[in-house]
Formats: structure tokens, sequence, C-alpha cells
């Protein structure tokens, strides 16, 4: 069987948003959030958009 997971939240996500914006460095973000550095980088590769349809916390 494959390695289970749990996808990010979308408070992780807006979490990450919000550190990548303010040059956090990924291990720091990887650290406080408990995930692996390539969750993380994968993160903003894939999914680093903005949508105004999402308000901001």
């Amino acid at each position: 069987m494959g390695t289970v997971y749990t996808q990010l939240s979308m408070q992780e996500r807006r979490r990450i948003e919000d550190w990548w914006l303010a040059k956090v460095p990924v291990a720091e973000m990887a650290r406080v959030l408990k995930r692996h550095k390539s969750t993380i980088f994968r993160e903003i590769k894939r999914n680093f958009w903005a949508d105004d349809a999402f308000p901001k916390k």
C-alpha cells in the first residue's frame, strides 16, 4: 500500500502564501507546519495563485 498523508488545509495554504510573500525560508515554514520541505515547495509550485473569490483570512 502507498503512503498515507493528509492534504494541506486552506488555512495552511494561506499561511504558506503569506510567508512566501514575506520571504520566510521554506525550511522554517515546514518546521512550523510540521510538513516536509518538499510539500511546501510543491504547494508553491503548483498552487501559488490569487483568487478574489476566496477572501484573505
